[in-house]
């Protein structure tokens, strides 16, 4: 498989040390004006308009929005699992839209973890063939210290014999959660997480999130709707209608609710590219 990889301007700022692996200044994802259209003519949708951002190991980023904002669209297209329209999108140090189908499923199957509300567990297996599976799939050995290190940081340990009906929702979601780390992927994507969840539990699987990233160095991206489940994270994206509108450094449940409540007349609106928060482009990420 040919590779395209980024150019080093475009993973790290020329001005200082090239990060090392592990290094929470690597840029491990990264978007250039990234555009995705639907349709065309009168029945075009821009769904996502000219978006620019980059993501950093360890980080933990939500992306929020009302719905039909983009958030989703937004979050695909970064995975890979969308063809963007226009711009670029990099992912563990290739160019997404240069990639033909099978180099995308494989950059998909190698770098990229998937976390859904359903928890999307096979019944017959027991929670560590869950776990395990990918791999399985893929031919490749499970490192068996990374196995146990990612079943202690989920709380996993006692509960790997046991068949998903025989787990809580938060239980199999932490499963969920273990089956995605346990490829080691560039970034972890959950959407909507929490959603199937009572709140308790909900609070749960979040502190499991936020430890995977501040433990685990994993960056983790997660599309929700709920303010409380931002609010873990310590950079919140705003969409709406296609367009990043605010990019905020780990704001509180209030501060969310008053951005995104139309009854306070502070719905997010478009006002420019970078929004209030930091710039929608980390300087010397992206070109």
């Amino acid at each position: 498989m040919s590779a395209h990889p980024h150019p080093p301007d475009q993973l790290t700022d020329p001005g200082r040390p090239a990060p090392t692996p592990g290094d929470r200044r690597e840029v491990v994802a990264s978007a250039e004006d990234l555009t995705k259209v639907y349709g065309s003519g009168r029945t075009e949708v821009r769904a996502v308009s000219g978006v620019s951002l980059s993501l950093h190991r360890g980080s933990f980023t939500a992306v929020m929005g009302q719905s039909g904002s983009g958030k989703s669209t937004l979050m695909h297209c970064l995975a890979g699992l969308d063809r963007i329209t226009s711009g670029r999108v990099f992912l563990g140090g290739h160019e997404l839209s240069r990639l033909n189908d099978k180099q995308l499923t494989l950059v998909r199957r190698d770098k990229v973890g998937f976390v859904f509300q359903s928890f999307n567990l096979l019944p017959t297996l027991t929670a560590q063939q869950n776990i395990e599976l990918p791999l399985d799939l893929a031919g490749r050995r499970v490192d068996p210290d990374h196995f146990r290190s990612v079943v202690d940081a989920l709380g996993l340990g006692d509960r790997l014999r046991h068949r998903p009906s025989e787990l809580s929702g938060g239980q199999q979601q932490r499963v969920a959660i273990a089956r995605a780390l346990l490829t080691r992927p560039d970034v972890l994507f959950a959407d909507e997480p929490t959603g199937a969840l009572d709140s308790a539990t909900g609070e749960e699987v979040l502190a499991h999130l936020r430890h995977s990233a501040d433990e685990l160095d994993q960056t983790v991206v997660m599309v929700t709707h709920d303010a409380q489940a931002a609010s873990w994270a310590d950079r919140v994206l705003l969409m709406a209608d296609g367009h990043l509108v605010d990019d905020l450094d780990s704001p509180s449940r209030e501060q969310l609710l008053e951005l995104l409540n139309p009854a306070t007349g502070t719905t997010p609106r478009r006002r420019g590219p970078a929004g209030q928060g930091r710039p929608a482009v980390d300087e010397g990420a992206t070109a």
